[in-house]
């Protein structure tokens, strides 16, 4: 749990140093109800009620996609109207694109074989809608006892986010779920918006 949260308290500090035009609502609110929100969610999973932390475990990344959305909407009439300042843009671009990859491998990591509490009570990770290498080959792994029982943790699928937001691909992760493969096109999709706009206001076609 602790590298998700510290990732998302980040993701909600970057977005507190976003330009004012670039942000829904005052800047420091998305770190005020990531904060808020995650506080209850890790007392519920340290007693034990897990679906309430599931629950506002989604809350969180909904707000957080959301905020990143609605931001990449702003940038992009940010770069049509060059309305910022050439070091302001790459700066707020870099955060959204950061953001991009964290709210996906958060989903990523919620979602894949029923969520990380459910993947715990599981033996072996085998029915997941990633197929990482590790599933289907006998090492190597990062620890010796893990060969046989290996499940993936946050790291994993955010390694999976990050190569899908500059590879545009899963590289070395294939995609077996449907679902899956939607939030994927969405995450490629942001990250291209991004990349492309900053590319063509570089050259000055916009």
């Amino acid at each position: 749990m602790w590298p998700t949260l510290l990732t998302l308290l980040a993701t909600g500090a970057l977005f507190a140093v976003m330009p004012d035009n670039l942000a829904v609502g005052p800047r420091w609110l998305l770190l005020a109800l990531v904060a808020g929100l995650l506080l209850p969610a890790e007392v519920c999973h340290s007693i034990g009620k897990h679906k309430w932390c599931r629950i506002l475990g989604y809350l969180v990344i909904t707000i957080v996609t959301a905020a990143m959305i609605s931001s990449v909407g702003l940038l992009v009439e940010a770069i049509t109207y060059r309305t910022m300042h050439p070091v302001v843009l790459l700066r707020s671009a870099a955060i959204l694109w950061v953001t991009n990859i964290v709210a996906f491998a958060v989903w990523y990591w919620r979602l894949d074989a029923g969520g990380p509490h459910k993947r715990n009570m599981c033996d072996l990770h085998d029915d997941g809608a990633f197929l990482f290498p590790q599933m289907s080959i006998e090492g190597p792994t990062d620890h010796a006892e893990e060969v046989e029982n290996w499940k993936p943790q946050f790291v994993d699928y955010l390694f999976l986010a990050f190569n899908t937001s500059t590879a545009l691909s899963p590289t070395d992760v294939p995609v077996l779920s449907r679902w899956a493969k939607v939030l994927m096109m969405i995450q490629s999709c942001i990250s291209l918006t991004i990349v492309v706009l900053l590319a063509a206001r570089a050259v000055n076609i916009l």
